[in-house]
């Protein structure tokens, strides 16, 4: 709330009680559990990623270029130094962060951002060092730089998920103007990477070796991902990607595949016009899952936990303009059913984590985002 003229103490008041009443739990009914949905850190500028460090604290990136660390009593550090310059302008900023598997003996952070080149911007990642103290990151590298760059503040990603092996998946947009440029494997543009934990290029890549092909290149044919997971039994990268108008999709993610963008789509443009040649063709993947309208899909997990039982093996996907939370139903490679649960927050979700108690953890995206947690309602386990 702006108040005009800050010493009137009705203001005050009414601006006190506004955000007690946004930091109230809320008790909500879904179909298989009813939950409590309570806030455990707040004033964060639009949140964007969120990782869990090894004694239960958090990190959490905010898009205009702070990571921040949140002790267990919901208390905010002061931003962290040594980041690399980030382009925070439109939906670009700092994103993701992910820790390094072995990050108890080397303390690595790994930072997706949109950062300025002069000649355009686009989609980079950084490893850096977290110093013992958590006020810095150390030896800051950028180990990877999505090419070719562009000006526009549109679709950059992104989502960091370590597979099985140590490898890193980076999901890129197709910076919206470039949209044809995702079918080409010549460059980076509307792909997913995969790359080495220092930024080299794994032998098993699909097109290591191929002239004109990018090494880096998992897959090719997409259009915005910014919600990735490893299947908990399979090992295979699921993601969620937005659509246009209409057509939001939950794909998994398989070596050299191609995803469609733009050619196949079960969506249509802004503009009400067609998306190339339909919904299906020879050579490229269908969604396992895709949403029609749109709920703008954004970060994404597999509930494995003991918290909620029904839950477990369910997908669970945030949604900006849905503001919701999907809980997708899979057996095997497909997905059997879907409940749309915790509307009643009444916020854009950007992140979705299970923390290490079991619990779910929202991102609220917003200049006044909040960390979220999901508790069964008869108790906290």
């Amino acid at each position: 709330m702006r108040c005009l003229y800050p010493g009137l103490l009705v203001c005050l008041a009414v601006t006190g009680a506004s955000a007690v009443a946004a930091q109230q739990p809320q008790r909500i009914k879904t179909e298989k559990a009813e939950v409590v949905v309570e806030t455990v850190a707040s004033g964060l500028s639009h949140p964007w990623g969120l990782a869990f460090l090894p004694d239960g604290r958090m990190l959490v990136t905010e898009r205009t270029g702070r990571l921040r660390i949140v002790a267990a009593n919901g208390q905010l550090s002061p931003p962290l130094a040594g980041l690399p310059r980030i382009h925070a302008r439109g939906q670009g900023g700092l994103l993701d962060v992910a820790l390094d598997p072995d990050f108890s003996a080397n303390r690595f952070v790994y930072l997706s951002f949109a950062d300025d080149r002069g000649n355009g911007n686009g989609t980079s990642v950084a490893r850096g060092r977290l110093d013992e103290a958590g006020a810095r990151l150390d030896a800051v590298q950028v180990i990877f730089r999505q090419e070719p760059s562009y000006s526009n503040s549109h679709h950059f990603g992104s989502r960091l998920v370590f597979d099985r092996s140590g490898a890193l998946f980076v999901t890129l947009g197709e910076r919206f103007e470039l949209r044809d440029q995702a079918q080409n494997p010549a460059n980076h543009i509307g792909k997913i990477v995969r790359i080495k934990a220092d930024g080299g290029v794994p032998d098993d890549n699909p097109f290591v070796g191929q002239g004109g092909k990018r090494p880096e290149i998992w897959s090719i044919g997409h259009r915005n991902v910014q919600g990735a997971a490893l299947h908990p039994q399979t090992g295979e990268l699921w993601v969620a990607e937005h659509g246009a108008r209409g057509g939001d999709e939950i794909n998994i993610v398989r070596k050299g595949r191609n995803y469609g963008w733009p050619v196949i789509s079960y969506g249509v443009h802004y503009t009400g016009q067609k998306i190339g040649e339909g919904t299906a063709k020879a050579g490229m993947e269908q969604p396992v899952f895709y949403w029609d309208p749109s709920i703008a899909p954004s970060g994404m997990v597999f509930y494995t936990g003991d918290k909620f039982p029904a839950w477990r093996g369910s997908v669970l996907v945030g949604a900006l303009a849905g503001q919701l939370v999907a809980r997708l139903e899979t057996s095997g490679q497909g997905v059997t059913g879907e409940e749309r649960m915790l509307r009643q927050i009444g916020e854009r979700i950007r992140d979705i984590r299970q923390g290490p108690d079991g619990f779910v953890y929202l991102l609220t995206d917003s200049d006044r985002g909040r960390i979220l947690r999901v508790r069964p309602a008869e108790g906290r386990g």
